[in-house]
């Protein structure tokens, strides 16, 4: 092979290589950049945020809990009047 052809064929290797290699070098570039300091303030506000909703929603599942019982004691007490009622008052 011609010396030319062996130089031409590293020539576009090279160039062709450095063409798909950029993007990957760059994301990973990106990747290990420092973050900013205002991300943290944002993902702390969004933590906060979050528990928030967490604690409501055990406040409501607390609620729920609640009224299931009291249900449940108004069934258990109404099927205690019926099971010691007279067989003529049923």
């Amino acid at each position: 092979m011609p010396r030319e052809a062996v130089a031409f064929l590293m020539f576009v290797t090279m160039v062709g290589g450095f063409v798909l290699l950029y993007p990957v070098v760059r994301a990973l570039a990106e990747r290990l950049r420092p973050r900013p300091e205002a991300g943290k303030d944002e993902l702390q506000a969004l933590r906060d945020d979050v528990v928030q909703e967490l604690q409501q929603m055990r406040r409501e599942v607390a609620e729920l809990g609640e009224r299931m019982d009291f249900t449940e004691r108004l069934l258990a007490k109404q099927r205690e009047a019926d099971r010691l009622a007279p067989p003529g008052n049923r």
